[in-house]
């Protein structure tokens, strides 16, 4: 499985404050469908972590799916459930990462002979 990041802003950037309390209250029966809809949907999909942001962005999911494929149907429900702007974005570990570095590395010496 690969990690996702889903970073999600429902509301509207020029919303006034009675709108955004609004949406805060509703938000749990709408969050509880897009939910119903992701398991319909996208049942392999394993969400690991949800936050409320206090930034841009409203909604940081951390998640694990199959592919890059099953991460945009997580993103185009989230869209199709209100969301005015929604990214995805995948997260590597920080030892991969290291891991592609160190052959990165050893590719440069290869190279070098």
């Amino acid at each position: 499985m690969k990690t996702f990041v889903l970073m999600t802003k429902v509301a509207n950037p020029e919303a006034q404050l009675v709108e955004v309390g609004a949406h805060i209250r509703n938000q749990d029966r709408s969050r509880c469908v897009w939910f119903r809809h992701i398991k319909q949907l996208c049942p392999d999909v394993n969400f690991l972590a949800h936050y409320a942001l206090l930034g841009y962005w409203d909604y940081m999911d951390i998640y694990e799916a199959p592919d890059e494929e099953t991460a945009a149907k997580v993103s185009m429900l989230s869209r199709a459930h209100g969301a005015h702007l929604v990214e995805s974005w995948p997260a590597i570990p920080y030892e991969k990462l290291r891991q592609l570095a160190d052959e990165i590395e050893n590719l440069k010496g290869i190279e070098d002979n």
